[in-house]
């Protein structure tokens, strides 16, 4: 039995799209007639990809399963295949389940491949961008040692933890991008429309005006002369800037100087090691090899520099080096780390140690995540009321001269 992606048109003529499980097509176009549906299009899910999994096609790349719903597939996955269910079922479960069009499509081109023989990671491998490399990894490695259910039980925890602490941070992140927005909206709206209209006023008396003034008028003649052009200027810098440094070479150039910045340089690597120690803690844990665990690890290591100094910590290791000082030889890893691999590999316990390491590496980081934030509020508080103390004085300033020459 395959799956079916469909295009059927309801008894008020709205689009229906959906995925269904039978035998031919033919069968599927029946299925919808039966439920008053009138079939539009009914494509198999294995003719959207090839039959390579190295290479998957265009279906199979634009299929994307987000990050919140990977982690909720993974942890019902790994409940239904722990009560007992095949692998066939709990996908069939899994498929009955979810939602959304592309998550069923998804689930049920892995289901279809399968069927027809291949093994789970082999399935998973087709598609890319819904399921990372230490994802199938670690499912090769429990299909090899028959400990599918519990690599699943685990990856379902790394993916909700993964997922809780993306949460925490964009949550800690939210306000004072929010705040910079919102001050720099008053900002450029009192120096744009309101400082024009009250200087007015004094520069029909012919006075002179004080000097804080005359700047005031000058910045906002300048805003509303060159405002837009330089807002243009500033977003094709942005566009520029952003293609440039996905070039391999300035983005190196880049994420070197995250590592030597200082208050950049311990948030950067915070977030790299930690992701790369729980990657790392899954993918020991399952069973799969030192080194390939390794190779998968430095790929979901965003700053180059580091993903560099993991890989040629890998061949050290390949080499016959011990973990903890292939990584300590590069001096791009916090000691924490080397200390727990080190704890680890002398007690025989890896996974758990690299899996401490991570938990206070993203507590370390949350915490400075949340102190900065903290500071932050007064600061930018600070800085609004001195700006808009600025923009008052400026006013004020002809005000009190007025007063002088009247008396």
């Amino acid at each position: 039995m395959g799956a079916f992606e469909y295009q059927a048109l309801d008894t008020r003529g709205k689009t229906k799209k959906g995925v269904a499980s039978a035998d031919t097509a033919r069968q599927v176009r029946q299925q919808l007639r039966d439920d008053g549906l009138t079939p539009l299009s009914v494509v198999g899910v294995k003719d959207q990809q090839t039959t390579s999994t190295s290479t998957p096609t265009h279906g199979s790349r634009r299929r994307k399963i987000s990050s919140t719903e990977l982690a909720v597939i993974t942890r019902q996955f790994a409940t239904l295949l722990g009560s007992g269910l095949t692998v066939e079922e709990s996908l069939e479960g899994l498929i009955q389940q979810s939602e959304g069009h592309q998550t069923k499509s998804t689930l049920s081109g892995i289901r279809s491949m399968v069927m027809e023989g291949r093994s789970m990671a082999e399935a998973l491998r087709a598609y890319p961008r819904s399921f990372p490399e230490i994802y199938t990894a670690s499912v090769a490695a429990g299909e090899e040692t028959g400990r599918l259910a519990e690599v699943l039980d685990h990856l379902a925890e790394f993916t909700e933890t993964r997922q809780a602490v993306r949460e925490r941070i964009g949550g800690a992140l939210i306000y004072p991008i929010f705040l910079i927005v919102v001050a720099l909206l008053i900002v450029a709206g009192l120096v744009t429309y309101v400082v024009p209209k009250v200087v007015k006023v004094f520069e029909d008396t012919g006075q002179e005006l004080p000097i804080l003034t005359r700047i005031l008028i000058a910045i906002s003649e300048f805003v509303q002369q060159y405002g837009l052009w330089m807002g243009g200027i500033i977003l094709a810098g942005i566009i520029a800037l952003t293609i440039i440094f996905r070039q391999p070479i300035p983005r190196y150039f880049l994420h070197r100087m995250f590592l030597i910045t200082p208050g950049i340089r311990r948030l950067s690597r915070g977030v790299n090691t930690a992701r790369m120690a729980r990657t790392l803690a899954i993918m020991v844990g399952s069973g799969v090899p030192l080194l390939s665990a390794l190779k998968a690890s430095s790929e979901v290591v965003v700053n180059r520099v580091l993903r560099k100094s993991l890989q040629t910590a890998a061949v050290e290791v390949g080499e016959g080096v011990s973990l903890n000082r292939a990584i300590a030889r590069s001096k791009q890893f916090p000691p924490l780390l080397t200390q727990m691999i080190a704890s680890g590999e002398r007690s025989g316990k890896l996974d758990k140690m690299l899996e401490k390491s991570a938990t206070a590496l993203e507590r370390e980081l949350e915490s400075r995540i949340n102190i900065a934030v903290r500071l932050f509020e007064p600061i930018m508080i600070l800085l609004m009321g001195g700006i808009v103390f600025t923009i008052v004085l400026a006013i004020l300033l002809p005000i009190f001269d007025l007063n002088q020459l009247i008396r």
